[in-house]
């Protein structure tokens, strides 16, 4: 009769007349424990670069049509440098939203092409309005903090920069 054994969890080898007694002590299939499932991988959320938005009165073009829905994109360091090198903002500093607003607004209703000079004629509680847009958007998007409720213990996220996206 000889029994040989490799560390726990590997295969078991019997010969001889121990054979049919050992398969009688091990446990079956249904007794063997399932393998720990693998934790859940947290998938990463891609990137988000542009944000749709709804101007509170809306820009009026020439004919009279009143342009609302448009798109922000996230700004870059670029876009936030080339500005301070215009003459209009060099004379006036609070120039520089206008420009920058301009740049990094890709659409606005059916308009072919966004500029400074459309954000410059926008009514003045828009303009206010896509400046807190903008600034939500690029400074405080990533302010969000994962939590616990102290009751139930779920977790959840809450939004550390203050207003909501949008809102003024």
């Amino acid at each position: 009769m000889r029994r040989s054994a490799v560390r726990a969890g590997a295969a078991v080898t019997y010969s001889g007349a121990d054979a049919a007694q050992a398969e009688a002590e091990l446990p079956g299939p249904e007794a063997t424990p399932a393998p720990a499932a693998p934790a859940p991988v947290q998938q990463q959320q891609p990137l988000r670069t542009e944000f749709p938005f709804q101007l509170p009165r809306g820009y009026v073009d020439e004919s009279g049509t009143v342009h609302r829905d448009g798109v922000m994109r996230l700004s870059t360091a670029r876009d936030e440098l080339v500005p301070l090198r215009d003459v209009r903002v060099q004379e006036n500093p609070a120039y520089l939203s206008v420009v920058l607003l301009g740049r990094v607004i890709t659409r606005l209703g059916t308009l072919p092409l966004v500029h400074d000079g459309i954000v410059e004629n926008m009514f003045a509680s828009d303009l206010a309005f896509l400046q807190d847009f903008y600034r939500q958007i690029n400074a405080e998007g990533h302010t969000r903090a994962g939590v616990r409720c102290p009751h139930c213990s779920e977790p959840f996220e809450v939004e550390l920069g203050g207003s909501r996206l949008g809102e003024s």
